[in-house]
């Protein structure tokens, strides 16, 4: 390696040129204005409480005949599968002739504090199936769950199997107890009663930060020293600032559901034991008989591989999929890999089912 060059004179000239870079970059920001996000052209078909169902608008003259429907997380809003055209699952799905529908949670307030688990499974997603089913006259859809709501989606199938066709998990913890779920080892230790029966709603902002955390260097420093090089181009500022807005727009979490996932999931691992309750009923994954194909990053930091891979031990399925793509949590959606690679792969898989 070559010694640094750290003369009085070489160090002033590089804080000088950085300086210039950085003023001009904060101009580049200030012209951009909103920062827009969705790329594909939808329509509100169904809505309750805080939810809204979108269809999106096809793009080919005929769609494949059982519509996908995306359950998407909770704790954070869906426009990242749909951020900005070329860095769409949503525009290649629909490209390659899927009919795709999206769940849209909305933002709970303090009247949502008493919403459980049963509510958004039994309760919203399953109207939101069989608004689906209604309107296609059909007797099952297919499910693509991302994240937690994948997590959902599996409860879904194994509580009403005869609602779904086939099953897409993206992202999705499965195994809570695998040795390098970083986060449940966080969660584990906190006492979820005492933060629920004192916030009520756990706030969008305490969630955010503890996900940061798991990345401190690259989340919170890194990546803004790194913006400097990317200001003096208002396309890339632009889509810089197209994520931080998803980043930081995170709903606040209904108190009583926070509290049954973080206890039943993360806490108590009762998904893959066949002992997590919904309502009334036991969530028993050996009733997963549907296809199913199961998609996961290799350079998760969120959600483990070991976590994904784990539900072939637990379905009750003899079509069972396994799919690994080289990226992380984000960029299984918005990479460009991600968009050459996912959305055929999914569609592929659906179509010859």
């Amino acid at each position: 390696m070559l010694p640094l060059d750290l003369r009085p004179e070489r160090v002033a000239e590089e804080l000088a040129g950085y300086q210039e870079r950085l003023a001009r970059g904060l101009g580049t920001l200030a012209a951009i204005g909103e920062i827009d996000v969705g790329a594909s052209p939808r329509d509100a078909v169904y809505a309750e409480d805080k939810l809204v169902l979108y269809r999106y608008r096809p793009q080919v003259r005929r769609p494949h005949a059982v519509p996908l429907l995306i359950v998407y997380a909770l704790v954070n809003r869906p426009y990242m599968a749909d951020l900005q055209k070329g860095r769409s699952l949503v525009e290649g799905l629909l490209q390659a002739g899927i009919d795709v529908y999206l769940i849209d949670w909305g933002y709970p307030d303090r009247g949502d504090r008493y919403l459980t688990l049963a509510d958004y499974i039994e309760g919203y997603l399953h109207r939101c199936v069989e608004e689906v089913c209604r309107r296609h006259e059909l007797e099952a859809v297919n499910l693509l769950g991302i994240c937690q709501g994948g997590t959902f989606s599996l409860c879904y199938a194994a509580l009403h199997p005869e609602r779904v066709r086939n099953l897409v998990t993206m992202v999705t913890p499965v195994d809570f107890a695998v040795p390098d779920f970083l986060l449940a080892h966080l969660v584990r230790h906190i006492d979820v009663d005492l933060l629920v029966d004192t916030l009520g709603n756990v706030p969008g902002e305490l969630l955010n930060w503890l996900f940061l955390t798991l990345k401190p260097f690259r989340l919170t420093g890194q990546k803004y020293v790194g913006l400097v090089d990317l200001m003096d181009d208002p396309e890339q500022a632009r889509n810089f600032l197209r994520m931080e807005k998803w980043i930081f727009d995170s709903p606040d979490q209904a108190g009583e559901a926070f509290r049954q996932f973080v206890k039943g999931c993360f806490q108590e691992n009762r998904l893959v034991r066949g002992a997590l309750e919904i309502g009334e009923r036991v969530v028993e994954l050996g009733r997963v008989t549907m296809p199913v194909l199961n998609i996961y990053a290799t350079e998760d930091h969120l959600v483990p591989p070991a976590s994904s891979v784990a539900l072939e031990r637990h379905v009750g399925t003899d079509d069972y999929t396994v799919q690994a793509f080289k990226g992380g949590h984000i960029g299984i959606y918005v990479s460009g890999r991600s968009q050459r690679e996912v959305p055929p792969a999914i569609a592929s898989w659906l179509k010859a089912r």
